[in-house]
Parts: structure tokens; sequence; C-alpha cells
């Protein structure tokens, strides 16, 4: 009975990820998705494209990984993919918030999760650059669907977005391909600045 009210408590805990709201426009453009849809999307997109892994994958755990991977930002907020200052403390603040929400399960259920969690992070695994390579893709379509309108809003260049998206191809060259043709359309449409890589500051002076 124990182990179910900790199992409950978990559950009960979680919804709050469906109060995150994330920066990503939902396609119609009515408003922004919440974390919760995002993880529900991504688990979807692992059921179908899975054949576009460039290994062979355990497709349930590519699914218990991504459903599992954002459940942190119940207590560390959703990190914006651009946002440079919001990554330096990242990390931190998304073990504690992993130790204490995966922390509310049975012991056993606890360990499985945050071992999920941290090989995702990792991204080492086939199931893990897989479940990077979605995570990565599913907002460049929402950009894209959303008439770029994130990407006008934070002047977004196209050389941030293709270093946001280099992991891509580690987990699926084909949706690494999709992406460099979504965002040559995505330039040529007027939806994303082409930029330019700034040169590297010289030392001295």
């Amino acid at each position: 009975m124990i182990e179910l009210q900790q199992q409950l408590s978990f559950i009960i805990e979680i919804d709050q990820l469906k109060h995150v709201l994330r920066k990503s426009i939902l396609v119609n453009g009515e408003r922004v998705e919440n974390s919760a849809e995002h993880s529900w999307h991504l688990a979807m997109m692992a059921m179908i494209l899975q054949e576009h892994a460039n290994e062979p994958v355990d497709v349930n755990r590519v699914i218990k990984q991504v459903l599992v991977h954002d459940i942190v930002e119940i207590d560390a907020g959703d990190t914006y993919a651009y946002d440079e200052d919001g990554h330096n403390d990242k990390e931190e603040r998304e073990q504690q918030a992993a130790e204490r929400l995966f922390g509310l399960l049975p012991g056993p259920q606890r360990d499985e999760l945050m071992a999920l969690w941290h090989e995702f992070e990792a991204r080492e695994t086939p199931e893990a650059k897989f479940a990077n390579a979605i995570d990565r893709v599913m907002p460049l379509i929402h950009n894209i669907e959303s008439n770029g309108t994130q990407w006008k809003k934070y002047r977004i260049t196209r050389p941030q977005v293709e270093k946001r998206m280099a992991p891509v191809k580690e987990g699926s060259i084909a949706l690494a391909k999709y992406v460099d043709d979504l965002l040559d359309q995505a330039v040529a449409d007027g939806l994303l600045e082409a930029g330019q890589i700034p040169p590297p500051v010289s030392g001295g002076g």
C-alpha cells in the first residue's frame, strides 16, 4: 500500500508538467505548447519514425526516455534552446529537480526513471541519440508551421538553429537531411534570418 501511495503521489505531481509553457507555438498558431504536450508528441514521433534511426533502437526505451526527459521542468522550468545564460546552471537545476521528483517513487522505479533521464542527457546510446534527434526536430517543425513566429520574435538566425540541430545527425541522418532542406526553405521564405557566424574573438588588448 505504501508503494501505491508513492506511485500515485508521483502521478499527481507530474500533472504540473501540463502547466510548464514552452516557446514553441502550436501548428495552428493559437498558443504555445506545454511540456506535457511536447513529450506526448515525441512519443508518437518515436513510434512512427523509428525506421529512420541510424541504428536499430528499442522503441519502447525511446518512448520512455522522451516521456521522462522533461519531467524535471516542473521544478527547473523550461530553458529556451537559444537562451545561453539560462543554460549556465541548467544542469544543476535539473539534477536537483530529478532527485526530488523521481524520489517520490518507490526505490526501483526511482532508479529506473533516473537512469532513463541520465541516458537521454548523455546522448551515448542509439536510443538516446534518436530521442534527442526527434526532441530537436519537433520545435523546428513548430517554427516552420507557425510561420517562423518565435524565430522572428527572438531574432534567431540560421547558424544558431544549425548549432542546435547538429546532434540530429547522430540519431538520424535522414532527419538531419530533412532539417537542412527545411532551413533552406525557411530562409528562402523569410521565416528565418540567414545570419552570419560571428568571427572568433582574438586575444590580447
